[in-house]
Parts: structure tokens; C-alpha cells; sequence
């Protein structure tokens, strides 16, 4: 799987900012970032970018080519 283009960085506060290409996308805080260290912990890094998109919302639902050839969307 690609890189999906989040990174992040912690801070002394156990705030984790996340950036996606580069401009911050969202902050998790308390039980959100201890949750998310655990699983960056583990080191695999297709969970960690999927579990990024899904804590931002930037991913896809699945429906983006049905969309796209609906009469509604022509």
C-alpha cells in the first residue's frame, strides 16, 4: 500500500499533532493519542497512515465509482 502522506509528531504535553502533506490536519488528545502511540508503536506503518485517515476523516467510503457514474453526477 502507498503512503498516504500523514505524519506526526508528539508532544511533552501526550498531545499528537498530525500533519497530512505537510499542513496539520488535527490534534488527538488524552485517550485518542494514548491509543493511537500504541498502535505506532507496533511499527506498521500501512495501520499507522490508515488509522491517521480514519482519526481525520480523509479517506474514502468505497462508493467513490458508483458515485461517478450516477445520472445524478453526469
Amino acid at each position: 500500500m502507498a503512503d498516504l502522506g500523514f505524519t506526526w509528531e508528539t508532544r511533552k504535553t501526550g498531545e499528537v499533532l498530525v500533519f497530512h502533506r505537510g499542513k496539520r490536519a488535527t490534534t488527538l488528545r488524552g485517550g485518542r493519542a494514548t491509543d493511537f502511540l500504541d498502535l505506532a508503536e507496533t511499527g506498521d506503518t500501512n495501520a499507522i497512515q490508515q488509522e491517521l485517515a480514519r482519526l481525520t476523516g480523509n479517506y474514502k467510503r468505497g462508493n467513490e465509482r458508483l458515485a461517478k457514474g450516477h445520472p445524478r453526477n453526469a
